[in-house]
């Protein structure tokens, strides 16, 4: 059997872009290799996201609207530009760890199609979040609005990015949690973590030093976060699939927008 083709920056993007967004990106690869190299761009697929949600709330407040409408509006696209999945899996992630059954069981409550009293619970309290944090971010201004959605969003992006390293199993073997399970070196992984965590000190140093340290914080303790519930899924379910992906991205988002909020 030869070995995979080197894999080429635009892979990487495509695998990125094609499984994280419902952008019109075909993926043209779907091994090891690409996985790899999609996971390490997940970033910038949350820049993209985050960039448009934030300009969408930021036309409401333009043509007039208040900060809380603005912000339903900021948390409304990102959902949209992932189909709900992320969304969906939180949900799941919490009826499966909720369901107090065994391993196996609680893998099979999380892929049926409907949603458990956990499931209901933990969307409303994490919209409910979101949108109060941002709300409050742009009462204080459009710019920390704007810089919380973004920073929130690549946040959640590179936090998927960590728990697709070296050592995270997969509990299903097939699904996208089985494909990009432990493809990412730790090695690659920690530059990427060092670059957004730079940029978002970057993006927040404009607003002021106090606005640095702040974002600086919402993008560590959202990688904190969602480190927390990954192993906590990894301990219930023997490893990370589809949903649980999706929920360590939301976790991780809802936490740098309350980061981001405060202050």
């Amino acid at each position: 059997m030869s070995a995979p083709s080197p894999t080429s920056p635009a892979d990487g993007l495509r695998f990125a872009f094609g499984t994280l967004t419902v952008l019109p990106v075909r993926v043209t690869r779907w091994d090891r290799p690409a996985a790899r190299a999609g996971m390490l761009c997940a970033p910038l697929a949350g820049l993209v996201v985050g960039g448009t949600a934030a300009a969408a709330g930021l036309l409401l407040l333009f043509l007039g609207a208040g900060a809380p409408l603005a912000a339903v509006a900021t948390v409304a696209v990102p959902a949209a530009l992932t189909r709900g999945l992320h969304l969906d899996g939180l949900a799941d992630t919490a009826d499966g760890l909720g369901s107090a059954k065994p391993a196996e069981d609680a893998l099979r409550i999380m892929k049926q199609s409907d949603i458990g009293p956990f499931g209901v619970l933990t969307l409303v309290l994490v919209l409910l979040a979101q949108v109060a944090a941002l709300a409050q971010a742009y009462g204080g201004s459009w710019a920390r609005g704007a810089l919380a959605a973004v920073v929130s969003a690549v946040a959640a992006r590179l936090a998927l990015t960590l728990a697709a390293r070296t050592g995270v199993p997969p509990a299903r073997p097939e699904g996208l949690g089985a494909a990009v399970a432990g493809a990412v070196p730790v090695a690659g992984a920690l530059p990427v973590a060092l670059a957004v965590t730079g940029a978002a000190a970057a993006g927040g140093a404009f607003l002021g030093a106090y606005d640095a340290v702040r974002t600086v914080l919402a993008v560590v303790l959202a990688v904190v976060a969602a480190e927390l519930l990954l192993r906590r899924c990894v301990r219930r379910f023997g490893g990370v699939t589809g949903d649980v992906f999706g929920g360590l991205a939301e976790t991780a988002a809802t936490t740098a927008l309350v980061v981001v909020s405060l202050g």
